[in-house]
């Protein structure tokens, strides 16, 4: 075969060229590259690849999510490489349980799928009042999102076999007494204890600095004082908001879109009703059936034959706790309020009339229906108002898209200026100073957008000055901007900030006097603890610190209680130093049987979804899971 090749080596290269060449004249170089790069293998799961283009598409579909539910989140939080790698475990995790379903044969039955459907709120706002779902409401729904009714019912069965995959971990976890006590009798024992505060504000008039010790402090702190790269910057923002304010509404379309909406914009018929309830449940033998009809049918003749007595009949013999007390009163409610039959006999009764004994999954009812509150037909002056925020609302929506390709050609087109694209689309021109290569904490708006910020710190945007692209900073929202003025980092000399370095060098001579004094007085105290003057003793716990720092209390409840007094210093940095004397030592009061049963309850749940866990990393094991992206570090705290 190598021979063959070498005989006909021109052809072989020919061949090549004819193959490959084109490729490049298509794609280029550096579409050849992205190419490889976006089918390049993150992760493998059973044998399968997880490639950089399917995490890619699952942290912008997890971005878009996150930003539709929280429109003010940081968005700086979404793209950090922390994040993107939790969208690639996910992405892992859900593989992994997909594969373990498929191998277990793990399958919802279609009673759990219907539950699950007809428990969701967005689906059971598309039900009428006759409790039928709105077929067409629901396609064109899921049509919005790219679905059809079998597709999405065929992802939400998928969704609940990865979640049973788990479920029955956790469900067979339970804990002992003993398991019990030992989680919760520390987090509850109580610690008397008395406790000497060293704060450096009572050490300061002992400090003295001489021009050596700020020129040292400031040498050891270069970074402290440093001055960040700043910029003072001008961007515009494109919103709906923007484009709602161009758009002016005729009277006429205003009048069209009234008659339109007539029937949306009426008020409900509104009936008011009193009730007595026998209750008794659907799925009750015959005979308990039969019981609470013969009951509720001897009601029903006594209120006929008295209708005055409704209310007082009411309040001997309902069996609904909720409206007993008033006599059975229901208030007025809409007919999508009350359950099909009962709604149905209120709408159908003349007021004052008392109904036929009406079947229900509750049991069964009498009704009396006291008062009427007729449908209103609110007049064209009444919600002027509000279809116009309407309109305005939808007309920007739809001119949004083509507002949004004009601002983003504008800021290119022009690129030394955004005052062309603020006036085409008349827009304010903000300004912003002192603006950081990353947003300030607390920012909001343009500014606090990561991306937007990294393009605005681009060196073509600070050395030329030019408009950054039109960047998404939320949905429906594009942001440009530009430098005006560009300051590099700098540290400044020890002369332009020397009071602050005689501030913070007294402040750390102070504390370290404080360590002192603190660490002097516990050796004293240790060798006599008789000669110990400290404050009045407070008791403390895990759950009731007492309003003790945090490393006091940890310093507390390591201290053994074997050999009491026991002493311990605990240096609080900058805030001093503390010593702690231990006194006595209080067991946890015995739980009474509710709280026991709490605490099992919550000791289960943990050893449940440490268990769950533990199963996860086995499965992770058994479908030989690989993760080739590195881990970034984690962000340190603070």
């Amino acid at each position: 075969m190598f021979e063959s090749i070498r005989k006909h080596s021109k052809i072989v290269m020919v061949m090549l060229f004819l193959l490959i060449i084109p490729s490049f004249v298509l794609f280029g170089v550096d579409g050849y590259r992205r190419s490889m790069e976006h089918s390049a293998a993150v992760a493998t799961v059973d044998g399968q690849d997880v490639t950089q283009g399917e995490w890619d598409a699952a942290h912008r579909a997890n971005v878009e999510r996150l930003r539709a539910q929280m429109p003010n989140l940081d968005s700086r939080m979404l793209e950090t490489p922390q994040a993107r790698y939790s969208t690639l475990e996910r992405l892992v995790r859900e593989r992994v349980l997909r594969a373990a379903a498929e191998k277990g044969h793990v399958l919802p039955s279609d009673a759990r799928l219907a539950r699950v459907l007809h428990d969701d709120p967005v689906i059971a706002s598309m039900r009428g009042a006759d409790g039928r779902l709105d077929m067409a409401q629901y396609r064109e729904a899921l049509a919005r999102q790219g679905m059809t009714p079998e597709l999405y019912e065929s992802r939400v069965r998928s969704e609940l076999a990865l979640r049973q995959v788990l479920e029955a971990v956790p469900g067979t976890s339970f804990a002992t007494a003993a398991e019990t006590r030992l989680a919760f009798d520390p987090f509850y024992e109580r610690r008397n204890i008395q406790v000497a505060n060293f704060n450096p504000k009572d050490f300061l008039s002992k400090v003295s600095l001489a021009d050596a010790d700020l020129q040292r402090y400031y040498q050891d702190h270069l970074a402290q004082f440093r001055v960040p790269e700043q910029a003072d910057v001008e961007y515009l923002v494109l919103d709906l908001d923007s484009v709602k304010r161009g758009i002016t509404v005729s009277e006429q379309d205003l009048q069209t879109y009234y008659a339109q909406n007539q029937e949306r914009l009426a008020s409900q018929e509104e009936r008011r009703a009193s009730h007595i309830l026998i209750a008794v449940p659907k799925d009750a033998p015959k005979a308990e059936r039969d019981k609470a009809h013969a009951l509720a049918e001897q009601l029903l003749e006594q209120v006929r034959k008295a209708p005055a007595s409704f209310a007082d009949v009411a309040r001997k013999n309902s069996q609904d706790p909720g409206s007993a007390p008033s006599g059975g009163d229901l208030g007025y409610f809409a007919r999508g309020a009350m359950v099909k039959p009962f709604a149905d006999a209120a709408f159908a009764m003349k007021k004052g009339e008392i109904s036929d004994l009406v079947e229900s999954d509750f049991g069964y009812h009498i009704i009396l229906l006291e008062d009427i509150k007729s449908a209103k037909q609110k007049s064209f002056a009444e919600v002027r108002g509000e279809l116009e925020s309407e309109l305005r609302q939808q007309q920007a929506q739809a001119r949004f898209a083509e507002a949004a390709e004009t601002f983003t050609n504008a800021v290119y087109e022009q690129a030394d200026s955004l005052q062309p694209a603020a006036d085409k689309l008349k827009l304010t021109l903000r300004t912003a100073k002192d603006v950081l290569r990353t947003p300030a904490p607390g920012a909001t708006g343009a500014l606090a957008n990561a991306r937007l910020l990294e393009a605005l710190f681009s060196p073509d945007a600070i050395e030329k000055k030019r408009n950054t692209e039109a960047i998404e900073i939320g949905p429906n929202q594009l942001a440009a901007a530009r430098i005006a003025r560009y300051s590099p980092a700098q540290t400044p000399t020890l002369d332009a900030v020397r009071d602050r370095v005689r501030t913070l060098a007294t402040e750390q001579r102070a504390a370290e006097l404080a360590r002192q004094e603190g660490q002097a007085r516990l050796a004293a105290w240790k060798a006599a603890p008789a000669s110990a003057s400290m404050p009045a003793a407070i008791t403390v716990s895990r759950s009731d610190p007492q309003q003790q720092p945090p490393l006091v209390v940890s310093a507390v409840m390591r201290l053994p209680a074997a050999n009491l007094p026991a002493f311990a210093g605990v240096d609080l940095a900058a805030d001093g130093y503390a010593v702690v004397r231990l006194n006595k030592v209080e067991a946890r009061t015995p739980p009474t049987g509710e709280e026991d049963q709490r605490d099992r309850a919550r000791v289960a749940q943990s050893w449940g979804a440490a268990e769950a866990a533990a199963y996860y990393e086995l499965l992770k094991k058994q479908m030989k899971v690989q993760i080739k992206a590195d881990k970034p570090a984690p962000v340190a705290a603070g």
